[in-house]
């Protein structure tokens, strides 16, 4: 008896799991192929970034606290000084000229990859009214 509702609640814990925002899904396979065409070269396929030069994406303190910021550099670029996982970094990052929707999608890639989650989903309109401001 134990045994079966061990197992039941295993199936139904498993199937939950599995039932993932199909947008979401979407918008995150839109965004590792943004990813690789404009992301890859400095930030790596594993999202670790290149030592003191170009930070994680993998584990970011940064991504996950400071969103709005995250959007705003994808969007159009960053400079100056900002700290990642308590190391400072000071290289530029040019402006990539993305849509607001590849700007969403990339965001949705790499806040669910390498470890990284996050249950609010980047949205257009979010990208809009960030970029706006």
């Amino acid at each position: 008896m134990h045994w079966t509702f061990g197992f039941l609640v295993f199936i139904l814990f498993s199937w939950g799991i599995n039932q993932q925002n199909p947008e979401l899904t979407e918008s995150k396979q839109r965004g590792e192929l943004i990813y690789e065409d404009f992301c890859i070269t400095c930030h790596r396929a594993n999202g670790k970034g290149f030592g003191k030069m170009y930070p994680p994406l993998a584990g970011s303190d940064f991504l996950l606290n400071k969103r709005e910021e995250s959007i705003r550099a994808v969007k159009y670029g960053l400079s100056g000084e900002i700290t990642v996982n308590d190391k400072t970094y000071n290289k530029k990052m040019e402006p990539l000229g993305l849509s607001d929707k590849e700007v969403a999608d990339v965001m949705n890639f790499i806040l669910n990859s390498w470890g990284n989650t996050s249950e609010k989903m980047v949205t257009v309109e979010e990208v809009e009214k960030k970029v706006k401001n």
